[in-house]
């Protein structure tokens, strides 16, 4: 059986993206582990083919995609977008799963390389800039979601969460709502952090101050968690607005298990309108940031760069929608008055 650069890697106990930074002497790797490298190289005898690398290239059909959370019924709905305009354009597609894990992102990337793709989506909020760097280095096309540039061999895909979360607070506050609360925030993850700083400015447009924040993770269990920790506030939000719909679904169980009923006597957005918001009771208000056309578009993008004689990536603004359901209603009775939304911020590790 032939060498590979798995088993060089192996061999010198290193992952195959630094084996490749060494053979083809690009990216930054240590002296001594360059030595290392080509130590394991000789002892070996290993050879890479440099014909068959670059025919693989030219010639792969194969377009991959990285995600951060399968079990996010978001993702699901872009995969399935993504699979079925790839195939369209005469791809077949590699999936990896990061589940919000950097170091699960650069497997997922060196599994890309090593099936030869010939571009991959990066719908992942936790990879970094320098990653997607090094995979356009080597003539593999790049769509990304919400990371920054443009620039040769990677396209952009960009949602508006401004415009979004404007649409959810002033929606609210035109029934009456003046106590809000962002539940999900979780440093580290621009898209999260995009929501939360956009909720903050559009509560201060309003004049009810910055609006209090609440932490934690973005699946079905962290909604649950926040509802708790939103019951027990003086006085209690009577709106929360949930970074994405899998959230919202864990609040609006756990204020009912808690004995409220949504609307009547709190309010629940969701972000990202998956077909989650419209099968739950009460159907969740959501921003539909449009994961069909998403998936579709981060294919077309894909393709795009990977066939043209100057592939130049392109930005792609993703619309946000405001669609209003079940879920929201007007405020309680007297409740959109006076109270001061620093001793609500100040509850429970509630952040300003």
């Amino acid at each position: 059986m032939a060498l590979t650069i798995r088993d060089v890697a192996r061999e010198a106990k290193v992952s195959t993206a630094t084996v490749s930074h060494v053979l083809n002497k690009t990216g930054q790797v240590s002296g001594k582990t360059r030595r290392q490298v080509l130590s394991v190289v000789r002892r070996l005898g290993y050879f890479p083919n440099a014909h068959a690398r670059n025919l693989a290239w030219r010639t792969s059909r194969t377009l991959g995609m990285i995600v951060s959370d399968i079990e996010n019924p978001f993702f699901p709905e872009v995969i399935n977008s993504f699979e079925a305009r790839a195939r369209q354009l005469g791809y077949e597609v590699i999936l990896s799963d990061t589940n919000y894990d950097p170091s699960l992102t650069r497997r997922a990337t060196e599994k890309m390389l090593e099936h030869h793709v010939r571009g991959v989506a990066v719908m992942t909020s936790e990879a970094n800039l320098p990653l997607i760097q090094e995979i356009a280095r080597r003539r593999i096309a790049v769509t990304f979601l919400d990371l920054g540039p443009v620039q040769k061999y990677v396209s952009n895909l960009r949602i508006d969460y401004f415009s979004a979360i404007q649409q959810v607070v002033e929606h609210l506050f035109q029934l009456g709502h003046r106590r809000m609360v962002f539940a999900g925030e979780r440093p580290g993850l621009k898209s999260n952090t995009a929501r939360r700083e956009a909720f903050i400015e559009c509560m201060k447009a309003l004049g009810l101050g910055p609006g209090p924040t609440l932490t934690g993770d973005l699946r079905f269990e962290g909604g649950m968690a926040a509802a708790l920790a939103i019951m027990e506030l003086k006085p209690r939000p009577t709106a929360v607005v949930a970074v994405n719909d899998l959230s919202a679904v864990g609040l609006i169980k756990g204020f009912t298990q808690a004995g409220l009923r949504v609307p009547e006597d709190i309010s629940v957005t969701g972000f990202d309108n998956t077909r989650l918001a419209e099968y739950i009771t009460p159907s969740i208000t959501t921003v539909d940031i449009h994961p069909d056309w998403l998936g579709r578009m981060a294919a077309d993008s894909l393709h795009e760069l990977a066939t043209a004689d100057e592939p130049q990536g392109k930005e792609y603004l993703i619309p946000a929608e405001l669609i209003v359901k079940a879920s929201t209603g007007p405020a309680p009775s007297g409740s959109s008055c006076e109270e001061d939304l620093a001793q609500v911020a100040t509850h429970l590790g509630l952040s300003a």
